[in-house]
């Protein structure tokens, strides 16, 4: 029984490879997921995923002990689709390093335009305020997605320290996932996208090829 986000994970192998075990475990993510997205947090019961993912509720628990050691592996699944995608694009053969910049602003802003994007993301931030395993899954899931953007940081100005790639990414990266409530699925902003992708293009590159090592202490002790 496929389910509409399948595609959207990444799943680790289980079960030595049984296939029916596999299946099941990647339909309960699935229909985790699309619960996720189109009912919110709260849905995400082991009962309404049995009613998605056609497999009993008494069946879930074989795969997942927990609500939370299922989240834990929903969110795996979630980064490891983007990172692959990260890595495509950062070890692009004979490509610039601000081509591929250029390419993996793109891929971020162009995603969140989705409804899975908008929607599983902003639950997610609300969920991190109330709840300690949340905020902890979401760090990870971020501190993962900034790997490749301060890889390409270090080959565009490898002057940078380790610290200064490391927040250079972390602007970047938080400066796009702030266009979802704007400008993200539905959002009032969305058709604008195309200019802010442009806008986002042109700012970062030159962001990243002119910031100075110890610049931003040094704005910092001036303050």
């Amino acid at each position: 029984m496929p389910t509409q986000f399948a595609s959207d994970l990444k799943f680790i192998v289980r079960d030595r490879g049984y296939s029916r075990g596999q299946e099941g475990y990647e339909q309960i993510l699935g229909a985790a997921l699309g619960l996720l997205i189109n009912q919110g947090y709260r849905a995400l019961s082991f009962r309404r995923i049995a009613e998605a993912s056609g497999i009993k509720a008494g069946h879930i628990s074989y795969y997942f002990p927990s609500k939370e050691a299922l989240v834990r592996d929903l969110l795996d699944a979630v980064i490891g689709r983007y990172e692959d995608e990260f890595s495509d694009i950062v070890h692009e053969a004979e490509v610039p390093a601000e081509t591929r910049l250029e390419r993996m602003i793109i891929f971020i802003l162009d995603d969140i335009l989705t409804k899975k994007t908008t929607h599983l993301f902003m639950e997610l931030w609300a969920l991190s305020n109330h709840d300690n395993f949340v905020l902890e899954r979401v760090q990870d899931l971020y501190t993962r997605a900034r790997e490749p953007l301060i890889e390409i940081i270090a080959e565009i100005n490898p002057a940078l320290t380790g610290e200064e790639r490391e927040t250079l990414a972390l602007f970047i990266s938080a400066s796009m996932e702030g266009m979802t409530v704007f400008a993200g699925y539905s959002k009032p902003f969305s058709d604008r996208m195309p200019m802010l992708e442009q806008l986002a293009i042109k700012s970062f590159i030159a962001l990243v090829r002119n910031t100075l090592t110890g610049e931003m202490k040094a704005h910092t002790k001036s303050q």
